[in-house]
């Protein structure tokens, strides 16, 4: 019982002690605790998307996430895929977002590179060439494939993160190594406990994305306790937190 003490004081403190970074680092970047209203939240291009009229004949994936929008950033990401296939001068970007229609999977609601609502976007996986015009139709397949088209809920999921997990599993070339606080990135159905990372390589076991355990080549070891996970990256070495995500390594590093 003792013991048992210890690790939950423990696991509190780390809470606390990630909280107040995350809520350092919004403030230096002005991403969170703004009052500023949705509809007047930057949306243009953070250009970290190539100009797809100059790489035209080439093959693209990008995956992407940025903070929620208001004080939710502190706590969790929004993450998206765009692509283009060789031939295309235009991306295709895919997400979930909960408001405004009955299907929450949606395509082209925002620029690919897209500040999300104020938010600066940050890149997670990049792919160019002959393996990204592979991976794109089982992509779209993945896309289509999604088992929670007409559900949303922030937690534990199924979300946006769940989304772009589904597509992770389903995809393993994509290389997909989602953050610690892309919350409902873990959600699993009770019938399918058990399974693959968001990765779509290692062992995942989990309860609803609210218990889960994470054995992954990307993400390394992470345990999901209430949705706030914590683990150790041994591929690019760096912890992974909740609320902040990881400290040191670089997920785009690995995905290339």
């Amino acid at each position: 019982m003792v013991t048992l003490k210890w690790l939950i004081l423990g696991f509190i403190i780390v809470l606390l002690l990630c909280f107040a970074q995350s809520v350092s680092q919004a403030m230096k970047k002005g991403e969170a605790l703004t009052g500023q209203h949705w509809s007047n939240a930057r949306r243009d291009s953070a250009r970290l998307a190539p100009d797809p009229r100059k790489f035209a004949d080439t093959a693209i994936v990008q995956v992407y996430a940025a903070p929620t929008f208001g004080w939710r950033g502190l706590v969790a990401v929004h993450p998206w895929i765009i692509f283009k296939m060789p031939g295309e001068t235009r991306y295709h970007r895919y997400e979930v977002v909960s408001w405004g229609s009955d299907e929450v999977v949606r395509h082209n609601y925002a620029i690919a590179d897209g500040f999300w609502f104020g938010a600066q976007p940050r890149l997670l996986v990049e792919h160019h060439g002959a393996k990204a015009a592979a991976m794109i139709p089982r992509i779209k397949d993945a896309i289509k494939s999604y088992p929670y088209p007409h559900s949303y809920r922030a937690w534990p999921g199924p979300n946006s993160n769940t989304f772009i997990a589904h597509i992770g599993k389903e995809v393993p070339e994509l290389k997909l190594d989602l953050p610690a606080n892309a919350i409902g990135k873990d959600y699993r159905s009770l019938l399918h406990p058990v399974g693959v990372p968001p990765s779509g390589k290692g062992l995942q076991v989990s309860f609803l994305g609210v218990l889960a355990l994470t054995l992954g080549v990307e993400e390394g070891v992470e345990i999901n306790i209430l949705g706030f996970n914590l683990g150790i990256d041994i591929k690019s070495p760096g912890l992974r937190l909740p609320f902040i995500g990881r400290l040191g390594g670089n997920i785009t590093d690995k995905s290339n």
